[in-house]
């Protein structure tokens, strides 16, 4: 299988060294929404999806107003998933899964892209989106961006399967066997989950938002200042994300034949395209 990383929503929010950890205080941060598509067997795959056109339609699209001053999304459609398969070549009406790591607005927007795509999600992630049971989760959900009627696939904790001593959830219909795995990571969202890819040369885990920082996979993890408090402003159950951030340190320290990443670090996205 052939996988492209793409960045699916270039982010500028001010505070730059506090926020991504590179040089440079006076300067917007930058961060990505790193995003897969793998070209399989059965067609073109996407792991999360970004924004939508119609998100970063100018003027302003859909996204709301707190969240472009604050976040600061490149207001540019050519960056969407949809117009980057086209750019590679591809027809965007062949990518037939898209696999979400949760549904957060910057991960779950590109969707509307892809009206006839199988879209997968983790079970718990999707009964909480689908009616949130707090007034915060009510906020992070955008029920505009499965306004079109997505074809759902819900995918339920397996119970005894395992992969590398972390609970998955597997096969994923429709996809080949064993190659495209979700794994459970609650804590940033309640049913957040992390997708598992096989390659001729290891396995790639997207964390999604399980971690923010390259830095938190470290023995000694750390993290710039405003991101932290973004990352714990934005959980749902701190002491479960605590704890998977734990095991995604075990796995990078002990499996040399997985490569781990986060949505929106662009240092690890650029370790992939440069």
């Amino acid at each position: 299988m052939r996988v492209h990383h793409l960045d699916c929503g270039p982010m500028r929010p001010l505070g730059g060294s506090l926020v991504d950890g590179r040089p440079g205080l006076l300067r917007p941060a930058e961060l990505c929404c790193h995003v897969l598509l793998v070209e399989s067997a059965d067609g073109l795959v996407l792991v999360d999806s970004g924004f939508s056109r119609a998100d970063l339609a100018s003027p302003p699209g859909t996204l709301p107003r707190p969240f472009l001053w604050l976040v600061r999304p490149r207001l540019d459609p050519t960056v969407t998933a949809f117009e980057q398969v086209k750019a590679l070549g591809h027809d965007p009406a062949d990518v037939r899964h898209i696999i979400l790591t949760h549904l957060d607005l910057d991960h779950a927007g590109g969707i509307s892209d892809f009206p006839e795509a199988a879209v997968h999600v983790h079970g718990p992630e999707f009964r909480t989106a689908m009616n949130p049971p707090t007034a915060a989760e009510k906020t992070r959900y955008r029920k505009a961006q499965w306004a079109h009627g997505p074809k759902w696939q819900v995918h339920e904790p397996t119970g005894g399967d395992r992969w590398f001593g972390l609970e998955s959830v597997r096969p994923l219909p429709d996809l080949p066997e064993d190659d495209f795995l979700l794994i459970p990571l609650p804590g940033h969202t309640r049913g957040h989950a992390g997708v598992a890819v096989r390659t001729d040369s290891g396995w790639l885990l997207h964390a999604g938002d399980a971690y923010f920082h390259r830095d938190q996979l470290n023995p000694t993890p750390s993290i710039p200042p405003l991101l932290k408090a973004f990352e714990a402003q934005a959980q749902t159950i701190a002491e479960t994300r605590l704890a998977n951030q734990q095991r995604l340190r075990e796995l990078h320290r002990d499996n040399d034949d997985i490569t781990v990443f986060s949505a929106h670090d662009n240092t690890e996205l650029t370790r992939f395209t440069s």
